[in-house]
């Protein structure tokens, strides 16, 4: 039988920081997928609804069912 044992405080330290990092990471990837659709609506390239309906569309696809690992997703 396994004992528990208390993780190391920098156990703790080092969790914090690769949160902070992934936020920032998705904040930076979100400001860019922004700036994109914005830019493509500005141009009149797609609406927000053609944006919204793919988005919903593919929202479904992806929770249909769990891809399993090492498969390629058929969008």
């Amino acid at each position: 039988m396994r004992r528990y044992t208390q993780p190391h405080p920098m156990d703790y330290v080092d969790l914090v920081g690769k949160l902070a990092d992934l936020k920032e990471e998705h904040y930076r990837t979100t400001l860019a997928l922004t700036a994109i659709m914005e830019l493509l609506t500005e141009k009149g390239l797609l609406t927000e609804q053609e944006i919204r309906s793919k988005a919903a569309a593919l929202d479904v696809l992806v929770n249909l069912a769990p891809t399993p690992r090492g498969a390629n997703p058929t969008w």
